[in-house]
């Protein structure tokens, strides 16, 4: 069927709570209200108010609580309406939910999964625009998933209800109902830390994620290079061995992310590529990012977001050298 983001990640959540019934789903307004991008929509209905809980508005609370039933068997899928509140929680995911396995040498384990409409582009206001997916992927024994088109929306978050861990599943909200594509019927499952190559080219390898994708293939489609486009898609496990046999194929990189470019996803990208494929490398590895600063307000995004034009501009500075 024909399907939006949004529209994935709610198929994905009826149909792993049909297959299974330790799967709940809870967090600020996903019940009655079907969530506040209606990612939630008809749950309740179907599944009645044990398994489909609206919660106070504590995300402390919402982490913590989806920590202690997974450690108890059940599978929760907790909500947070914006990645921008999810600090408070970063607690509850750092010392208890990440390291649990570790703590009791694997006999308790903490299968549950996070979801966050997360980064900038929709003219929302203050801590609803961040992209902080790096930090949270400096936490060992936490998965973070960023998908960017439907048929990837549910198949991963399928993949990360089912997986025994921690998985913080990011999804880029900029792009909810404006990419949309045909996604499987029924069961489907897309492996947790495999890259995808949307794109195939030999002149230079551009990697991105989550809602930089379209921009991304946008700025590839309009040029004449013959470029090769690679989708992250889990951020944590990251596919270095795609990226890098890519690049060893091309010689050249950019790397595209909304987040600030300080400390940024794409600096740990930039230094596996040095690890795996150093010699290979033509030209130094280009980053087209956000800027180190707060994201600004209403139409100032468009300035603070990568866009084609600038895109562009980083893969023809990775071409000139």
């Amino acid at each position: 069927m024909q399907a939006t983001i949004v529209q994935a990640v709610n198929d994905a959540l009826h149909g792993e709570m049909e297959r299974d019934d330790r799967v709940v789903v809870f967090g600020e307004d996903v019940a009655e209200s079907g969530g506040v991008f209606r990612a939630t929509d008809d749950l309740l209905e179907e599944f009645g108010s044990d398994r489909v809980v609206d919660t106070p508005l504590s995300e402390i609370a919402i982490v913590g609580g989806a920590t202690g039933m997974a450690m108890y068997g059940y599978r929760p899928v907790a909500e947070i309406q914006f990645s921008g509140f999810l600090p408070p929680a970063f607690d509850q995911l750092v010392t208890n939910a990440s390291r649990i396995r570790w703590r009791t040498r694997g006999e308790l384990t903490a299968p549950m999964v996070v979801r966050t409409p997360y980064g900038a582009g929709v003219r929302a206001l203050e801590h609803h625009s961040e992209s902080l997916e790096g930090a949270y992927a400096h936490i060992p024994g936490l998965k973070v998933v960023v998908p960017s088109t439907p048929a990837d929306t549910k198949g991963l978050l399928t993949a990360s209800i089912r997986d025994p861990d921690p998985v913080l599943f990011m999804e880029p909200k900029r792009i909810y109902r404006s990419v949309r594509e045909e996604i499987p019927e029924g069961d489907h499952e897309v492996p947790l830390g495999e890259a995808a190559v949307r794109r195939e080219g030999a002149d230079v390898t551009v990697v991105g994620w989550g809602a930089m994708m379209p921009p991304t293939l946008e700025a590839v489609d309009d040029s004449d290079v013959d470029a090769e486009v690679i989708d992250l898609r889990t951020i944590s496990p990251m596919d270095t061995e795609t990226v890098a046999e890519s690049v060893k194929k091309t010689g050249r990189c950019v790397v595209v992310h909304e987040g600030p470019r300080t400390l940024g996803v794409g600096s740990e990208l930039v230094a596996r590529i040095n690890d795996e494929a150093l010699m290979y490398l033509e030209a130094p590895i280009e980053r087209v990012a956000g800027f180190d600063t707060q994201v600004p307000l209403l139409s100032m995004e468009d300035f603070y977001l990568p866009h084609p034009p600038r895109i562009r501009d980083g893969i023809e500075r990775a071409l000139s050298d």
